[in-house]
């Protein structure tokens, strides 16, 4: 059998926390900041939890996180 490989885009973009929750930051973050508004980008900084509906997807991204 082949190794199993985590998918390198995925580790890049998502952490498992203690709890077994993934954690991701915020899109539209990046670039073209001008015409946003303070109060947009400053909603944006931090991080959420991924939904449940994505994260079985991203548990088999990601075979040995957690």
């Amino acid at each position: 059998m082949p190794k199993m490989k985590t998918k390198s885009g995925a580790k890049k973009r998502f952490r498992v926390r203690a709890g077994g929750s993934i954690k991701r930051s915020h899109a539209y973050k990046r670039h073209i900041l001008t015409k946003k508004t303070t109060k947009n980008k400053r909603h944006l900084r931090g991080t959420v939890t991924v939904n449940d509906s994505d994260a079985k997807l991203i548990r088999a991204m990601l075979p040995f996180a957690g």
